[in-house]
C-alpha cells in the first residue's frame, strides 16, 4: 500500500492564483509582483488552457514595439503543462520536474486547478527533510 504521507497534496500550494487568457501581460506582471509569484495557471473560465511564467512575460516584453498593456496572456503562455492529481507521489512529481526541467506541476482534481507544486515548494520539502534526517558523518 502506498504511503499516504508522501502525496503531492501535502506539499502543494493550495488554490494558487490564476489569470484569464485574455488578460494583459501588464495584469499578469502586477499579479505576480503583488503576490511574489513566478508561475500563473491560465484559465478560460474555469478550464485550464496553459501556464505563464515570469520568464515568458520578460521574453515577450523584450521584443521591439511590445506594449504589455496590449499583449494578451494567451500570446505568452505555454499550452503544454505538467499536470498531476493530488494523489501523485512527491517522488514522482519531483523526479519528472527534475528530468524535464519543469518549473512547476499543476495539481488538478478533474478539470479544476486545486494546487501547484513549484521548485520553491520542492526546496521547502528538502529543507524539512534535511532537518528531520540526521546528517551522515563527514568522510575523514
Amino acid at each position: 500500500m502506498k504511503d499516504r504521507t508522501d502525496l503531492i497534496k501535502r506539499f502543494m500550494t493550495v488554490a494558487p492564483h490564476s489569470i484569464g487568457f485574455r488578460e494583459s501581460l501588464a495584469s499578469a506582471h502586477a499579479l505576480m509582483r503583488n503576490h511574489s509569484l513566478r508561475h500563473l495557471p491560465v484559465l478560460d473560465g474555469t478550464k485550464l488552457v496553459g501556464i505563464v511564467s515570469e520568464r515568458d512575460l520578460y521574453l515577450i516584453e523584450t521584443l521591439r514595439d511590445v506594449n504589455p498593456e496590449d499583449v494578451r496572456v494567451e500570446e505568452a503562455m505555454t499550452v503544454r503543462t505538467y499536470c498531476v492529481s493530488p494523489e501523485t507521489s512527491l517522488e514522482e512529481v519531483a523526479g519528472q520536474m527534475a528530468e524535464h526541467k519543469y518549473g512547476c506541476a499543476l495539481v488538478l482534481e478533474g478539470d479544476a486547478v486545486v494546487g501547484m507544486f513549484t521548485t520553491v515548494d520542492a526546496l521547502r520539502v528538502l529543507v524539512h527533510l534535511l532537518h528531520r534526517v540526521p546528517h551522515p558523518p563527514s568522510p575523514e
